[in-house]
């Protein structure tokens, strides 16, 4: 645990500054500019603030606030996030993580799943116990988010459509091909539903897989839908996709393009 007396007067003085002002975490452009000092110095503050137990380092030049309770600085992160924001933007909250957060499923998820347009090498790195699983997606398709405000930042998470397009897209973003269908189940009966938005999306998005996933499981969950329905079958690519691409498939639903496990087949008619 920090002490406080291990700080001058002007020196808490700073880092009572600073933290007034940290908005979940503190860089060191932040430090320079809110010391009025260089970015060398700010460096060098936040750096000895961390080795006294102030401050724990994130990064290379990030660091986020220790609560004054906590018994050492090795903290968990208090809003990943907040920190996802600072890491990865341009980016946003997706998949699993944003459906928990709109209340699309119960299942929960451990790791935060970061949507970004940056390309970094670890893409499932752990920070402070807390572990980010990282997608690149193209700059053009950052779309459909919404911004939702954490304490005093900012940060973009996908929409309920844009959420079920992504798992559309690939059915891992949502935790496997298991819980992918009970959000698409679960958002079919939201007030969120709008599946005009979704095939708008879909054909944003240009992926031809969407469009024969979606199609297969509205049949499967809403086959009342045929407007929907129909216009899936008008949008499919040549080839064929796989429901579930990390599962073995060894039936084609024609009418689909799609190959499914034997057990998951429907047994529909071209």
């Amino acid at each position: 645990m920090a002490d406080v007396r291990g700080l001058s007067k002007e020196s808490r003085e700073k880092l009572g500054k600073l933290l007034r002002c940290a908005s979940g975490t503190i860089s060191v452009g932040e430090a320079a500019e809110g010391l009025g000092v260089s970015r060398v110095e700010g460096a060098t503050a936040l750096a000895r603030w961390a080795s006294q137990g102030w401050l724990s380092r994130v990064k290379r030049g990030l660091y986020v606030p220790v609560p004054l309770e906590a018994r050492t600085a090795d903290v968990a992160l208090e809003d990943p996030w907040i920190v996802a924001e600072r890491l990865f933007a341009p980016c946003y909250i997706g998949g699993w993580s944003a459906a928990e957060h709109w209340g699309l499923t119960e299942q929960i998820f451990r790791s935060i799943q970061v949507m970004t347009t940056q390309r970094p090498r670890n893409r499932k790195p752990t920070i402070k116990g807390t572990e980010f699983v990282v997608r690149t997606i193209m700059p053009e398709t950052l779309f459909g988010t919404k911004p939702v405000w954490r304490g005093q930042v900012k940060v973009n998470v996908s929409n309920p459509t844009r959420t079920v397009l992504d798992m559309l897209d690939d059915p891992a973003i949502g935790g496997g091909l298991r819980p992918t269908g009970d959000v698409f189940s679960n958002y079919l009966k939201s007030e969120s539903k709008d599946l005009d938005l979704l095939l708008s999306y879909g054909e944003r998005l240009g992926s031809g897989a969407v469009f024969k996933r979606l199609g297969f499981l509205l049949e499967r969950f809403a086959p009342d839908q045929v407007a929907a329905i129909e216009l899936c079958r008008g949008r499919l690519t040549k080839g064929n996709a796989k429901l579930d691409p990390s599962l073995p498939a060894d039936q084609l639903v024609t009418k689909w393009r799609l190959w499914v496990t034997a057990n998951r087949k429907q047994e529909t008619q071209s």
